[in-house]
């Protein structure tokens, strides 16, 4: 197929059947000792975890008879009381490569070297084609005039200045995939249930990690996976355990470049909320699944939680993954979306087994790879900048929200992530903004007498704007309010939602102190109170301008006493 290659191993020699001393063979191969051919070598894969165990091509020089072979290691085999089984012959380019493929214990193998006219043995091994998957495929963005269709996947770097800590239950750390990438911590924390077989207790974290950092599925294959187990056999932990997990986390967090991917969800938790925001402000990058329950991600936590990165799952025609009577969740808790459909990764069955797996797991583990690119990129760079580069570099208007009923069309985020393009280390201080949308507190009856709608920026961001939004009336007042230590937050009165304009920049943070900004109808000058002086923003352009546009005027009202 064009554009596609395939990887196959190559082969190193691991004995003759000349010049080393061996068990006396069968009569039968013994009467054959006699050959005028060389040393024949038995070959094997140089990669290990790529070899079939058990299944060897026997190849013969053009002048060997491939059936009188069989029959010989056949009877001879049986003296030995080893039996083997040949699952085909064959005569390749006209009988240029003569030989038979055969199912036999390691045992044998000195059986088959000392055959007459065999020219050399070689174990089978697996070949694996390298066009890309569609999943990282869509995490590409084609340059103009060029096509991703058959292309093979090359992020700007391997993510290996990262670390990944992955909250999961055990992995395979043996496969193929990930030899080598995964770290086992010295935490657990799991739930005692019933017995279950030893595969499934890693069948979930095994797939997850090899979507982050996989060798040939992974997003960031240089990054290494810390593993912090808080799931038992059945997929399941406790909110407690998630929180020592955390906090085991935040203590072993050293610096920066680190991602916490949280593949998991439970019902809303004041506490698992407050500890994944707390572990965001040490410095890590909170990566959480929204959910697979076709719900709103505001219900549950980890995803309800403003300073995690939230993530939900689409197919490959960027529909939002359906499950049966689940799905991803939806709402505006989620951030942004990812691949969550038919993803194929490692399997723990065995090391050299994939298997296809679907939701809102898989998508969080993509964006976790891509925020280990970023941080390898740039190590500096805090948790809201690979935030708002995500978004920046996320592919919009793609998502088919059709199926969300109500204001949940405008709510979740039509954004599918995507990977950044290569960047430097410098910073240009160029504004990065987002809009960010309250959950509406109701449309009607004892709803109307609520007196506002509040949302918040996440922190060290800017609220540059503020707005509200009713689909069948028109604006009522909004004003943005700074609170101590920048704790920004846009007010929006009756049942309405009140949405936000955050911003932050890739340089130095922004900062606003001693400071009230209100947000007008298009066309009127809203007042400040006494005392304050009046300074008009301009409106921040871009980013999502069908769910918030920049009609009105931005007054901020600095204190005199400032």
């Amino acid at each position: 197929m064009a554009g596609c290659a395939f990887f196959l191993c190559v082969c190193s020699v691991v004995m003759s059947a000349h010049g080393q001393t061996h068990q006396r063979p069968a009569p039968l191969i013994e009467m054959n000792e006699t050959r005028t051919e060389s040393a024949v070598e038995f070959l094997q894969c140089n990669k290990a975890a790529w070899r079939v165990p058990g299944r060897y091509m026997v190849m013969l020089h053009r002048q060997g008879d491939v059936h009188g072979s069989v029959r010989r290691l056949t009877a001879t085999a049986a003296l030995s009381g080893h039996r083997v089984e040949v699952l085909r012959t064959f005569f390749f380019f006209s009988g240029a490569l003569p030989g038979f493929l055969v199912k036999m214990s390691s045992d044998v193998i000195q059986l088959v070297l000392k055959l007459p006219h065999v020219q050399y043995v070689e174990e089978d091994s697996f070949i694996f084609a390298q066009s890309a998957p569609w999943n990282l495929r869509k995490l590409l963005k084609p340059h103009p005039g060029s096509t991703l269709e058959n292309a093979t996947y090359n992020p700007p770097n391997d993510g290996g200045m990262a670390k990944v800590y992955l909250m999961d239950g055990s992995v395979r750390g043996s496969h193929r995939e990930l030899q080598g990438r995964v770290v086992a911590t010295d935490f657990s924390e799991i739930l005692e249930e019933d017995a279950v077989k030893a595969s499934r207790c890693n069948s979930h974290g095994t797939h997850v990690a090899a979507v982050v950092s996989g060798a040939d599925s992974g997003v960031a294959r240089g990054a290494g996976v810390h593993l912090v187990p808080v799931f038992n056999c059945h997929g399941r932990g406790s909110v407690s355990g998630a929180l020592a997990g955390l906090d085991y986390i935040r203590e072993s967090v050293r610096g920066r470049s680190t991602v916490v991917l949280l593949p998991f969800v439970g019902a809303f938790s004041r506490s698992l909320n407050a500890a994944s925001r707390e572990l965001v402000a040490s410095g890590g990058v909170v990566v959480a699944a929204a959910g697979n329950y076709r719900d709103d991600a505001c219900l549950y936590s980890p995803a309800s939680e403003p300073e995690v990165i939230t993530v939900g799952a689409v197919d490959v025609l960027d529909r939002l993954v359906a499950q049966g009577a689940g799905g991803t969740n939806f709402g505006p808790c989620v951030d942004l979306f990812a691949p969550g459909d038919d993803i194929i990764g490692a399997s723990s069955e065995c090391d050299t087994c994939f298997t296809a797996r679907s939701g809102t797991s898989q998508a969080a583990a993509h964006v976790a790879g891509i925020a280990a690119v970023i941080l390898s990129s740039n190590q500096k760079a805090l948790p809201l900048q690979v935030l708002h580069t995500l978004l920046r570099s996320s592919t919009g208007g793609t998502v088919d929200v059709r199926p969300l009923l109500g204001t949940y069309r405008l709510t979740t985020p039509n954004l599918v992530a995507a990977m950044p393009p290569p960047v430097n280390n410098t910073t240009s201080g160029g504004l990065l903004c987002r809009s960010v949308w309250s959950a509406r507190p109701g449309a009607s009856g004892a709803d109307q007498s609520i007196p506002k709608t509040i949302v918040h920026c996440r922190r060290g961001e800017l609220m540059m704007g503020c707005r509200s939004y009713h689909p069948h009336r028109s604006r009522p007042g909004q004003a943005i309010h700074v609170k101590p230590a920048d704790a920004m937050e846009c007010e929006a009165r009756g049942a309405v939602h009140a949405v936000a304009r955050c911003c932050v920049t890739d340089g130095p943070p922004l900062r606003l102190s001693g400071s009230e900004c209100r947000v007008s109808e298009s066309g009127v000058r809203p007042s400040c109170p006494p005392g304050w002086t009046p300074t008009e923003w301009r409106p921040v352009a871009g980013g999502d301008a069908k769910r918030a546009d920049a009609e009105g005027v931005t007054v901020c009202c600095r204190s005199k006493r400032v």
